[in-house]
């Protein structure tokens, strides 16, 4: 029947809602791509404050000292969302098949490769471009190859279990940010002298959560190890 709406069509409301979503996504990057080529934002603010916040990156100053509690909340999205992932159950069957010996003789020089530029992310994080994100991203790589060579991913060590990594990033972030408020400073307002170990620690503890994360989310379930 002409007009009727078939199953599993999505309704007018849903249809509307994302067409709303997609126009303000399209209006932000408009906004972006049409910005006047003088205008320099907040930069030269940034880069006065920059000897304060115990780093000499202006991007990891801003994710994790001047607009930290956005850095925060982006680990708590990605910490929830890895849940609400294991939520559904346990992670499906791989079947069993011989792994290609290519990708076996990749994997034993990309894996080791894969763990150097992790921490030289996250060392360089400091004063150039990385960070806990970009090293979270390539040892999660790292993770999902091993999981493509056939090996199914699991938690030899009793006293250990994955969830403890996933939430060491959000749990750690949350207890630099709440101790601080112990002597008497704003939330994540770092004494000067300890800003930069503090951000080590929180980016160090983040990469091994984001890995973590990323890795489960492409598994699609818990691993067998977890109860």
């Amino acid at each position: 029947m002409t007009g009727s709406k078939r199953p599993g069509e999505p309704g007018l409301l849903l249809r509307v809602g994302l067409a709303a979503l997609l126009g303000t996504v399209a209006t932000g990057v408009g906004a972006v791509l049409f910005m006047p080529s003088g205008w320099s934002g907040l930069d030269a603010a940034v880069r006065e404050q920059l000897a304060h916040s115990g780093t000499d990156n202006p991007v990891t100053a801003v994710l994790l000292n001047f607009r930290g509690y956005d850095t925060l909340l982006e680990i708590a999205v990605l910490t929830i969302a890895l849940v609400g992932v294991w939520a559904l159950g346990p992670a499906p069957r791989i079947r069993v098949t011989p792994p290609s010996p290519v990708l076996l003789g990749l994997n034993s020089v990309l894996l080791p490769l894969a763990t150097l530029v992790c921490a030289y992310l996250l060392w360089a994080g400091s004063s150039l471009p990385g960070g806990a994100f970009q090293a979270g991203a390539v040892l999660a790589a790292a993770g999902v190859l091993h999981v493509l060579s056939g090996n199914r991913p699991r938690v030899d060590l009793p006293h250990a279990p994955v969830r403890w990594g996933v939430a060491l990033g959000l749990v750690s972030f949350l207890a630099v940010a709440f101790g601080v408020m112990l002597t008497g400073r704003s939330l994540l307002q770092y004494p000067r002298e300890l800003a930069g170990p503090l951000m080590l620690f929180i980016e160090a503890a983040a990469t091994v959560a984001i890995a973590l994360i990323l890795a489960g989310l492409f598994i699609g379930g818990r691993p067998e190890a977890e109860p």
